[in-house]
Order: C-alpha cells, then sequence, then structure tokens
C-alpha cells in the first residue's frame, strides 16, 4: 500500500454484520486488511475487546497517511458514513449533498442525501430491533429449546410475535415499500445503490424469507403485498458486488474452519 494511502483494516466476526462493511469497502474500491475473530458460544471472543470496549463486530480502524495512529470506528451506520464521506467521491456510495448554489444553507440538502443520511440511522434504530426481536422469540420455538419446555416457550413467544413484531413488521414493510415508490429508482435513495443499501442488505436479505412466519397476513402473503420491498431484496442479492463479497466471505469462513450459511 502506498504511504499516501490511509490504511484501512476490518476486523471480522464470522456471521455478523461485518458482512455489509466488507461489501461496502469493495464498492469504494478501497484497499484494507482483514483480521478474523471466530465466535466462541455464539458470542464474539473476548479479543475484540482490545480493538472495541464493547467487544463487537463490525469495527474498522483507519490509519490517516504518515500517522501511526489509527482511528478507531464502530457502528455500522458510523462507519459508512465515514468511509462514503472520505472515500466515495468517485462512487455513487454517497450521492450528492447540496443542490446547486445552496451549499451550506439550512434546507439546502438534496432530497437523494436526505435519504441516505436518514436509512443510516434507520437501519439500526428502527430496522434491526425488529428482526432480532422476531429472530430471538422464534428461537424460543426452535430445537435449542428443550422439548418438555418447547410449548409454554412457544406459546410466549407466538403471544409476542402477534402483539409486538407482527405489527412492526406490517408497519416497516409498508414503509419500505413506500420509500422505494418515491426514490425516483430501483433503489431506497434513487437510481444508484448507496451505502445505505449496502448497510441494509444483510438484514434484508437474511430475513427475506422469515417475513411469511411472522404473522396472518392477507391473502397472497407479504410478497403480494409490498412487491417492491420483495423485489428490492432480490435486486441487492442479485447485485454483481454483493455475489463478489458472497464469494470473499465465504473463503473468509473457510479460513475460519466454518461454513457459510447457505
Amino acid at each position: 500500500m502506498a504511504d499516501d494511502q490511509a490504511k484501512v483494516k476490518l476486523y471480522w466476526l464470522e456471521r455478523s454484520r461485518a458482512q455489509n462493511i466488507l461489501w461496502l469497502l469493495e464498492e469504494l474500491n478501497i484497499p484494507y486488511e482483514l483480521e478474523t475473530f471466530r465466535r466462541v458460544n455464539r458470542f464474539a471472543p473476548p479479543e475484540l475487546k482490545k480493538v472495541h470496549p464493547l467487544g463487537k463486530s463490525p469495527v474498522i480502524s483507519v490509519t490517516p497517511p504518515g500517522s501511526a495512529e489509527p482511528i478507531v470506528l464502530a457502528e455500522s451506520g458510523f462507519i459508512t458514513q465515514y468511509l462514503c464521506e472520505h472515500f466515495g467521491s468517485e462512487t455513487t456510495m454517497m450521492p450528492k449533498r447540496w443542490k446547486d448554489g445552496q451549499e451550506g444553507k439550512v434546507g439546502g440538502e438534496t432530497e437523494q442525501w436526505l435519504r441516505w443520511q436518514y436509512f443510516l440511522h434507520y437501519a439500526e434504530g428502527s430496522l434491526m430491533p425488529m428482526l432480532y426481536l422476531g429472530m430471538v422469540l422464534g428461537a424460543l420455538k426452535g430445537p435449542t429449546v428443550p422439548f418438555f419446555l418447547r410449548p409454554i416457550t412457544s406459546l410466549v413467544a407466538n403471544q409476542l410475535i402477534a402483539k409486538l413484531v407482527f405489527p412492526n413488521a406490517k408497519k416497516q414493510l409498508a414503509f419500505l415499500e413506500q420509500q422505494l415508490e418515491t426514490s425516483g429508482g430501483d433503489y431506497l435513495c434513487g437510481p444508484d445503490l448507496t451505502g445505505a443499501d449496502v448497510l441494509l442488505s444483510f438484514a434484508l436479505i437474511t430475513a427475506k424469507d422469515s417475513f411469511e412466519a411472522f404473522g396472518a397476513w392477507d391473502e397472497g402473503g407479504p410478497r403480494k403485498l409490498f412487491p417492491k420491498f420483495f423485489a428490492y431484496i432480490d435486486r441487492l442479492d442479485a447485485h454483481p458486488g454483493h455475489k463478489k463479497s458472497v464469494e470473499k466471505i465465504k473463503q473468509i469462513d473457510e479460513t475460519l474452519g466454518t461454513e457459510f450459511p447457505a
């Protein structure tokens, strides 16, 4: 790596949302290093706390040119914004911020940039809590629960899913459907793939077949109710950049001795 380039390192935890950041780094065409970690009893290993006090992934470090002191960044939205702002000028990962002649003025931002900024916060602030709760409650009905307790945990889980997860899922999917209808293109911020789409990709692609199980949808199910939303997920899944990142992830998992989930 040239001395005048920032040095970027991604601290990779298997089966984590670091997958989003890897795809983003590839789209930004940034040379980067990887340091890989395996989970211990499904959790991140304590070694990650040496990188960031919370010991979570994704985490990156960025060492500016001529410096020996790295900047350590955590939280997916913050990482995405920082990388796009510093390395995304020749890509579509961050939309143009200012309308011509409105630079620095309140209300001078473009609609695409405002959408981009919003979805960087929406991903972790609104979408992921709903999906994570659904995942946790779904596990209460699975084989990890002893069979003699499963009828009770399943009853509790079904009640909570019906009252908390399902109404929220319908609201979130309807919202994203409407955002795609008004974006002016195939992606959430317009015609081009941005860092916000990449940030949402792992959660949506992973969850796309789980929405059906959240509750009793109207006839035809969620795919019929929200066609633009599911077409959007399929578009992310089929994107050449995503496919390339998946192949790289498979290679990483092989070096860790784990199997990439199908």
